[in-house]
């Protein structure tokens, strides 16, 4: 479960998305009802249990199933490598979540264009505190909050973004999408090409952004992170021992449509990327506090 569910938390501090130390989840959620509490602890025999509080709460226990991985089909998925095939038989229960929630996805994905991630899930971070709002019910007491709403983010004025360290370029796309969020929600259910088109007509969004909501809110299993600084360079090394670049990777993944995340997600999964060296680059600190 965890594993699955792994891929909607941004960064160890997400204010939306805590862990118990027995592994139950808890997750803020802002549905098409209202916010909503979500719990969900797994069994030793495998059972998933979910209990949610709110006015959002009868939507997003009927989105479970979908968010655990029950409607994507990997049948059809022939690993075209070795590594790709040891990486398959270690994680074999692995699937694609599907949240159905684009707004969720986007507005972190769009954070996350160009920085580094400590400075994104900073960004992330301080968007909730200080725009969400507190999770109903116990999600209270576990310090869990909730996404702030589409009309909010439409009305934070351009200094609270400088002062949350997220750019010009980077706040009119957050905007612009919360302007059409009703529309946005809407994909869900579209085909992958679709979707990608509708996100990318959008100002600021590009491949990556588009990818990156697709396989989240869309459970895309062919939407590939192109445009990442470090995917290709890790799928490149997985599959053959030497980074590449992203037309590299376009070809090493050609043969796989239309499962090609599922390849970038299993080499995460097995942490089977190139080595780090090197100091990690430093986050900027020209933006005013």
């Amino acid at each position: 479960m965890r594993q699955v569910l792994a891929i909607l938390r941004r960064g160890a501090g997400d204010p939306t998305f805590r862990t118990d130390d027995d592994g139950t989840v808890w997750r803020g959620v802002r549905t098409p009802e209202g916010p909503a509490t979500l719990r969900l602890r797994q069994d030793p025999d495998g059972t998933v249990q979910a209990t949610a509080w709110g006015s959002g709460a009868e939507w997003v226990l009927l989105s479970v199933p979908a968010m655990l991985g029950a409607d994507d089909d990997p049948s059809g998925f022939v690993p075209h490598h070795d590594a790709v095939a040891a990486m398959h038989r270690q994680h074999p229960h692995w699937r694609i979540a599907r949240t159905g929630l684009v707004l969720e996805a986007l507005v972190p994905a769009i954070i996350e264009q160009k920085v580094t991630g400590q400075e994104a899930f900073a960004g992330f971070r301080a968007l909730v505190h200080r725009f969400g709002e507190r999770a109903p019910g116990p999600g209270v007491e576990r310090r869990l909050w909730v996404q702030p709403a589409p009309a909010t983010v439409r009305g934070i004025p351009s200094w609270e973004w400088l002062r949350m360290h997220i750019d010009p370029a980077r706040s009119r796309a957050v905007v612009g999408a919360a302007r059409v969020a009703s529309a946005l929600e809407r994909t869900v259910g579209l085909p992958g090409d679709e979707v990608d088109r509708r996100l990318r007509s959008l100002p600021g969004i590009g491949v990556w952004t588009a990818a990156e909501v697709r396989f989240r809110a869309h459970g895309d299993a062919d939407a590939v992170s192109f445009g990442d600084y470090h995917v290709a360079k890790n799928v490149g090394w997985a599959l053959t021992g030497e980074a590449v670049d992203d037309a590299g990777m376009a070809v090493l993944l050609e043969p796989y449509r239309p499962h090609r995340y599922r390849v970038q997600r299993l080499v995460e999964l097995a942490r089977a990327g190139r080595p780090r060296r090197g100091p990690r680059m430093a986050p900027r600190t020209h933006l005013p506090t």
